[in-house]
C-alpha cells in the first residue's frame, strides 16, 4: 500500500507581511505536493491577491470545515476559521486586525492537530506588535501554541538541516533554548536546574526523532569563558552544571557548560548534534550566520507538530513579489519528517 503524506496545515501569519506570498510561493513552486498534503488556514481572498502577486496557477477549494477537506483532490484546500476581514488590513504596517487574525489561524490550526485532523502545522511568521495591538498578551507562535495545549515544559529549536553550508553533521544541527521571548536582563533570573535539564532533554528527544541515534548535545554557559571560575558570574556552577549532571543520570550524552562562542562553532563542525542555549541570541546567531535561509523553527514539547520559518515579517518588502520560499519549504519538509516518524512509529 502506498504510504499518504502527511496532511500539513500552512497558516498565513500577519497577512500584512511577506507570509501570504511565501504560502503561496512554495505551494506555486510544487514542491509542497511532492511531500505533503497542504491545507491553507487563512482569508482566501488574501490567499488570491498572494497568487495575482506572483502569477501563481494552483487551484484552491474554499472550504467552511475541515470535514469538506477531499484530500486527494490536487485543488489545495483553504479554510478561514477568523471572522477578521483580514483583506482589508494594508500591507507592511502593524495592524490590530492582522494579529488577531494570525492568533485565529494558529489555534484554530492547533486544535486541528490536537483532533488529529491534521498531522503538523507550519506557520508562517506573524508579528509580535500586532499581537499586542489586538490584545493579546503572547511574545509569540511558541507561547500560543503552549497554552493551546497545556503544556509547561516547551523549547523552541532552531534547526539546520544537514547539507548546504553546514559542513559537518549527519542529522542536522539542532540548538534549543532554555528562555525565549524575554529580556536579557531577565535571562539569569529565570534559569532552573530543572528547565535547563528539561531542555537538554528535549534536544535529545527530538534529534532521536530524526533519526539520530546517540545524541551529543553540548550545553552553552550563560557567562563569558563560562565564568571563569565564579569571576564573570556563579551560574555555571550552581545551576548549569547540576543540569548537566541531571540530565546525564537520565541517559542524555550532555556536555557542558561550554562558553557559547566554542561550543557553536564545535558544534557547526560536528561535535555536537545539538545544544541546548540559555537565551534567544545566543544560539539563533551562529545559525542563522550560516544557514539563515534553510533554518526551521520547532517548538518542543508539544503533543503535536509545529515548525516555522527563521525570518519574520519583513514588512520592507511584503506584498513587493520579493519573498522566497526556501525556508518556508525547508520548514514544510521537516514537520514531514516528524510527522511521517510519527506516523510509522
Amino acid at each position: 500500500m502506498t504510504k499518504l503524506l502527511p496532511r500539513i496545515a500552512l497558516t498565513l501569519g500577519d497577512v500584512a507581511g511577506i507570509g501570504p506570498e511565501v504560502v503561496v510561493r512554495a505551494i506555486a513552486e510544487q514542491q509542497l505536493s511532492k511531500i505533503s498534503r497542504p491545507l491553507v488556514i487563512g482569508h482566501p481572498a488574501v490567499v488570491k491577491r498572494a497568487k495575482q502577486l506572483i502569477g501563481a496557477t494552483f487551484d484552491v477549494t474554499e472550504v467552511t470545515s475541515l470535514n469538506e477537506i477531499d484530500w486527494s483532490s490536487k485543488s489545495v484546500p483553504c479554510w478561514n476559521p477568523s471572522i477578521v476581514e483580514a483583506e482589508e488590513v494594508p500591507v507592511g504596517h502593524t495592524d490590530a486586525r492582522a494579529g488577531r487574525a494570525a492568533y485565529d489561524y494558529l489555534v484554530a490550526a492547533t486544535q486541528a492537530a490536537l483532533r488529529d485532523q491534521i498531522d503538523a502545522i507550519t506557520t508562517a511568521p506573524l508579528n509580535k506588535a500586532a499581537l499586542h495591538a489586538a490584545g493579546l498578551n503572547f511574545p509569540g507562535h511558541t507561547e500560543i501554541l503552549a497554552h493551546e495545549c497545556g503544556v509547561q515544559d516547551f523549547a523552541m529549536m532552531l534547526y539546520l538541516p544537514p547539507g548546504g553550508q553546514l559542513p559537518k553533521g549527519e542529522f542536522g544541527l539542532g540548538v534549543a533554548h532554555v528562555t525565549l521571548h524575554t529580556s536579557i536582563q531577565s535571562v539569569p533570573s529565570l534559569l532552573t536546574i530543572p528547565h535547563i535539564c528539561e531542555t537538554i532533554q528535549l534536544v535529545s528527544d527530538f534529534l532521536k526523532r530524526v533519526g539520530c541515534r546517540s545524541p551529543r548535545v553540548g550545553v552553552c554557559a550563560l557567562n563569558p569563558h563560562a565564568g571563569e571560575e565564579g569571576l564573570f558570574g556563579e551560574e555555571e556552577s550552581t545551576l548549569i552544571a547540576p543540569a548537566v549532571a541531571a540530565a546525564r543520570d537520565l541517559g542524555v550524552d550532555a556536555t557542558g557548560p561550554i562558553p557559547a562562542d566554542a561550543l557553536l562553532r564545535r558544534a557547526v563542525y560536528g561535535e555536537f548534534d545539538g545544544v541546548a542555549a540559555m537565551y534567544h541570541d545566543q544560539g539563533h546567531i551562529a545559525l542563522k550566520l550560516i544557514g539563515f535561509e534553510r533554518a526551521v523553527n520547532i517548538t518542543l514539547g508539544l503533543p503535536i507538530i509545529r515548525t516555522s520559518p527563521s525570518h519574520g515579517t519583513a514588512f520592507d518588502i511584503a506584498w513587493q513579489g520579493k519573498a522566497r520560499a526556501d525556508g518556508f519549504v525547508e520548514a514544510v519538509r521537516t514537520a514531514a519528517l516528524l510527522a511521517r516518524s510519527r506516523i510509522d512509529g
